[in-house]
């Protein structure tokens, strides 16, 4: 009876690391739940517990400065987003899942405020044109630039995804 019981915890143990994070995580996205926001990554990534399972969120439609590589108002940004929801009970509006298994998604804290909307209004981050359409980011965008609030406040702001390109790609040469 325990050979049987070990043979099931070994196989239990080898399979494991075979199962993907979707397999153990709930599908969640185009749903909508309340979960508490535990830990803040960066500007725009978080991590809530739902279900006492730990998620990790990727806001959606915006793009803030990068911890990574010390981009000016990388840490401001992740202090912004902390301010804004850290410790408390959101409701999160998932979308989709990107390549990293983050869900992508729009979160408003217990004051009902979208926070994906707040980093933008701060300052604090840029519409992500890339994967958002939305026309109320663009304008709260062009809003926060002509305040000169946040990064705008910069004389010359790096989006993102600018800084995130390799500085000193090789070049490839014809022999």
């Amino acid at each position: 009876m325990w050979m049987g019981k070990i043979t099931l915890l070994i196989l239990l143990l080898w399979v494991r690391p075979f199962v993907s994070a979707e397999q153990i995580n709930p599908d969640l996205k185009k749903t909508t739940f309340s979960a508490k926001v535990i830990r803040i990554m960066d500007g725009d990534t978080m991590e809530v517990l739902y279900q006492n399972t730990p998620i990790k969120i990727r806001l959606a439609h915006i793009d803030c400065p990068e911890k990574r590589g010390s981009q000016p108002f990388g840490n401001n940004a992740k202090t912004a987003l902390s301010n804004l929801c850290f410790g408390q009970q959101v409701k999160v509006y998932g979308e989709k899942y990107d390549r990293y298994k983050r869900l992508i998604a729009v979160v408003a804290n217990q004051n009902k405020q979208v926070v994906n909307q707040e980093m933008i209004k701060q300052g604090m981050a840029w519409h992500f044109k890339k994967y958002s359409s939305d026309p109320l980011y663009a304008q709260l965008e062009i809003s926060a630039r002509k305040r000169k609030i946040g990064l705008w406040s910069d004389a010359h702001p790096v989006a993102p995804w600018e800084w995130r390109k390799p500085k000193n790609r090789p070049s490839v040469k014809n022999m």
